[in-house]
């Protein structure tokens, strides 16, 4: 069976790309290769570095069919040359750290992103010998500002974790190529298909595949899709002499959540309107953040640079002790949304992140940038993530909790 070779829609791109019946049995599913090792039909080295591109399969932290599979079909709804599938959303993120950076470098890193980057970005990479600035992405002044003559990277998140504020991707890009750095976004909240990040620019698109591409909160895995040339760069070292490789069955259990990702994230949209909405009128909430309402600050630039707000969305009930009241009284009542951490799963997913803790821990920002949070987050924030379920039954449970 022939690949067809010309521009597909979102969906049948994300239901065929990477994927071709088993030539042994013509099994229309792709099977799964758990196999470590594949047996040689020729002399070869045995160094990462004799492979090329049509190398055939020699061990799995090399190259796994099947993890080759689900990385053509990111790569193709990401709109990449290529991907790099690896272990979890970190290792896909400090495949890209420590790729492209080395001692004497100087990367800059957005003030407020996922938890575990913002740590590694904050206690890791100095203790490597790469100087940091952490910055406020949303300021094009300060980003400019920032940037040095031995700037390597800058590494963006938007929509940011927790609170949703966006990145110009297409301003940042053009500053970082100005001063011939790569430009990494973590769009983990924004999925593949909610933004074309390559388009506005990024060189290396992340995502904490367990999200959104998985979306059914039962595997764990990252990716991260860009130029094949990045690519290969990254695959030699972050797979193949890191060693964080994504394993066979977790890669086919995401290659086929991702198999539905554009009607999944047309659905979660949906819903979080509905949700949003309804918040937003609600005498109990002082403030909804989602990048599909009027209100969002930044609500011109989503429109410009999303196709899909997503499911993400956070919402304020007043100060602190008032939102952890709020969060006991959760546990206990609800029962369609489950309180726990994570998100992108087709059930809804609530939890409670107090402001203070987050400065003090991940973030540790100060003077102007901790208000800068402040200004979006307030003393805390309830971050919900909108699954499948119909609208009607969240507003129902959330209503429950509200009051």
């Amino acid at each position: 069976m022939t690949r067809p070779n010309r521009p597909q829609g979102q969906m049948t791109t994300a239901i065929h790309a990477g994927e071709t019946p088993d030539p042994a049995t013509l099994a229309s599913s792709p099977p799964i290769h758990m196999s470590s090792s594949f047996i040689s039909e020729e002399v070869a080295g045995f160094s990462a570095h004799d492979m090329t591109p049509d190398s055939p399969y020699c061990y799995t932290r090399w190259g796994n069919p099947t993890v080759a599979m689900l990385e053509d079909k990111i790569a193709a709804l990401q709109g990449a040359e290529a991907c790099l599938c690896t272990a979890s959303g970190m290792a896909a993120a400090s495949a890209i750290f420590f790729t492209f950076l080395s001692a004497g470098d100087h990367c800059i890193v957005s003030d407020i992103s996922y938890a575990g980057v913002a740590e590694l970005a904050r206690d890791t990479l100095p203790r490597m010998g790469i100087a940091v600035s952490i910055v406020d992405l949303s300021d094009l002044d300060a980003v400019a500002a920032a940037i040095r003559p031995e700037t390597r990277l800058i590494h963006s998140e938007t929509p940011v974790n927790p609170i949703g504020r966006l990145t110009d991707l297409a301003a940042v890009a053009e500053l970082a190529h100005q001063s011939g750095a790569l430009l990494s976004c973590d769009a983990t909240f924004a999925s593949p298909v909610g933004m074309d990040a390559i388009g506005l620019g990024v060189d290396l698109v992340m995502h904490s595949a367990t999200k959104y591409i998985c979306g059914h909160g039962d595997a764990v895995a990252g990716a991260v899709a860009g130029r094949a040339e990045l690519i290969r760069q990254m695959r030699i070292e972050a797979a193949i002499h890191h060693g964080g490789v994504l394993s066979p069955f977790n890669a086919w259990l995401v290659a086929r959540g991702a198999a539905t990702l554009p009607m999944r994230m047309r659905a979660h949209e949906t819903g979080a309107r509905s949700v949003a909405e309804w918040l937003e009128g609600h005498p109990a909430v002082t403030r909804v953040v989602w990048p599909g309402l009027a209100s969002h600050p930044q609500a011109e630039l989503a429109a410009r640079q999303m196709r899909n707000f997503s499911g993400m969305l956070s919402f304020q009930v007043g100060d602190a002790a008032t939102g952890r009241r709020l969060a006991e009284t959760m546990i206990e009542k609800l029962e369609t949304i489950h309180y726990a951490v994570s998100l992108g799963h087709h059930r809804s997913l609530i939890f409670w992140m107090e402001t203070q803790g987050l400065l003090d821990s991940s973030f540790r920002l100060e003077g102007a940038q901790a208000q800068a949070y402040r200004d979006w987050a307030g003393d805390g924030i309830f971050r919900l993530s909108v699954g499948l379920e119909d609208a009607e039954d969240l507003i129902t449970d959330l209503a429950r909790v509200l009051g």
